[in-house]
């Protein structure tokens, strides 16, 4: 109980530090968001989003689950992409990995790891899309280090089929979606550069849809 107690101690300290930087900065911070980003990462308790990039609460909309996937039947994180989306006017969406990820190690085996497996189905899927790059790496931690990479891809351009990105592009929005990965091992953060235009089936082409017609 030692260490939960603690939990409620560090807390009455940072709001004792936060006062004394600044006498209003909850009153400041109660009065809304407006986050310019929206980050969708992995729940690995090492990788805190705010932390790493170095924004103060109300500057980033956070959503986190295992291996930092994009489901299309997720609705929890397509309820936060929503909202994000088109009512806190995100200006960026990122998705970021991080090298050493459990997730991803654990669907690149054949262990049973119960309810969990499920999950990691969509991560097995993109090693079966990539089957061939990852065969041809002999190193098993440069294999690692490529599967987290490759699965941050395919999550953005997964992010980029739905239909929440694609209306947001139809009606103009300056949306820009990115694919990150953290390292671990010296905590800088690795720019993958992804470029949807240059992925394979285009979500443009495939899954964009027509502007909706007001009615008259």
């Amino acid at each position: 109980m030692n260490s939960y107690h603690k939990l409620f101690e560090n807390n009455r300290q940072w709001v004792k530090k936060k006062l004394t930087e600044d006498p209003k900065y909850f009153e400041k911070l109660s009065a809304g968001q407006q986050p310019k980003f929206l980050w969708i990462g992995c729940s690995d308790s090492r990788v805190q989003a705010t932390d790493i990039t170095g924004v103060e609460p109300g500057e980033m909309f956070v959503h986190r689950n295992v291996a930092n996937l994009v489901v299309n039947n997720d609705i929890n994180l397509l309820s936060v992409v929503q909202y994000a989306v088109e009512v806190l006017k995100v200006e960026h969406v990122i998705v970021c990995g991080h090298y050493g990820c459990g997730g991803v190690k654990a669907a690149m085996g054949d262990q049973d790891f119960g309810l969990i497996n499920t999950w990691l189905l969509n991560i097995k899927d993109v090693f079966r899309l990539h089957q061939e790059e990852l065969d041809a790496i002999s190193d098993e931690d440069l294999k690692f280090k490529r599967a987290v990479e490759l699965n941050v891809l395919e999550q953005v351009y997964n992010l980029c089929k739905t239909s929440i990105i694609q209306k947001a592009w139809n009606n103009g929005a300056k949306l820009h979606i990115h694919g990150w990965v953290y390292d671990l091992r010296d905590g800088i953060i690795k720019d993958l550069k992804a470029d949807v235009q240059k992925m394979p089936q285009k979500p443009k082409e495939i899954y964009s849809l027509k502007p909706e017609v007001e009615a008259v």
